[in-house]
């Protein structure tokens, strides 16, 4: 089985077209068996780079997991991510910003959030919803308490772009890693997980009636997430749009991606010097003649 994550990569400077990118691919796994043993080892191989991670404590990773409701995020969080530490790893779901949250620029509230060297960080939607959601909703801008003359249509969402593009530049001249996933559904296969989620009692709590009102504004989402991925897609902070129609091939795709980036940065557990060496077999000498 060979997943070639360029297949799903956008490139810097590329016009997009979501309707020209799939929701749903080849299975990349020929059983459910087979799914689950090749998902095992990725967890595994990720769980012994986030070791190295930890230990080399030169570099951060921060994913960033947008979609339109029911894609599997979460899903795809939980899955892909069960086999890492949980002290090296951490989860932040960013929703309708606080009162407190409104008085700051619109990058405060995730910045704050950020992985410290050595870390995973995992944003569960992320500021990117400030040229998505917002986009889509502009009246939400009249709570944001921006400066008179700065709600040109024309300029504003440059800006913004502008202003997360320099965000993830400095962060990886910095050491941190950025990895975008947009977990590309289609509208029907939404449609059904939304009606497994009311005829499921154990999924009831996933539901809420806004999810359906939000699906009137499907065509200008995808608007957005189109304008907003090349606009922001770098060759250090890439995006990825996955196919997310099938959820194990979903998850074998992104673990895959999340893989790669890690062996990309070629870490090594840090060598002990001399002196070092020294010292801790002297210690060792000490234990074995102790009693």
């Amino acid at each position: 089985m060979k997943i070639d994550v360029k297949d799903f990569r956008v490139r810097e400077g590329d016009k997009v077209d979501l309707k020209k990118w799939p929701t749903k691919v080849d299975p990349v796994y020929k059983s459910k068996e087979q799914y689950q043993k090749v998902l095992e080892e990725h967890v595994a191989e990720l769980s012994a780079q986030q070791q190295l991670l930890y230990a080399s404590n030169s570099h951060a990773i921060l994913l960033i997991f947008q979609a339109m409701d029911a894609a599997g995020k979460d899903g795809a969080i939980k899955h892909v991510m069960s086999g890492v530490n949980p002290q090296g790893c951490q989860v932040f779901s960013f929703k309708h910003p606080s009162a407190t949250e409104l008085e700051h620029d619109f990058l405060w509230r995730t910045t704050r959030d950020l992985p410290e060297r050595g870390r995973i960080g995992i944003f569960n939607r992320s500021y990117y919803e400030e040229v998505l959601i917002v986009r889509v909703h502009p009246e939400i801008l009249r709570s944001e308490g921006l400066p008179n003359g700065s709600h040109d249509e024309e300029t504003l969402w440059h800006d913004r772009y502008r202003s997360i593009v320099d965000l993830e530049r400095h962060l990886h001249v910095n050491g941190t890693r950025i990895v975008k996933f947009f977990l590309h559904l289609s509208k029907e296969e939404q449609r059904k997980r939304f009606l497994a989620r009311i005829d499921e009692p154990e999924k009831n709590w996933k539901f809420s009636s806004g999810d359906i009102e939000e699906r009137k504004f499907w065509p200008d989402y995808m608007k957005a997430y189109g304008q907003c991925l090349e606009a922001t897609s770098t060759k250090d902070s890439p995006w990825y749009v996955v196919p997310a129609d099938d959820k194990e091939n979903s998850r074998l795709i992104v673990s895959k991606i999340i893989l790669d980036t890690l062996e990309g940065l070629k870490m090594s557990f840090p060598k002990t010097m001399d002196a070092r060496r020294k010292e801790l077999l002297d210690i060792r000498k000490k234990l074995v003649e102790s009693d």
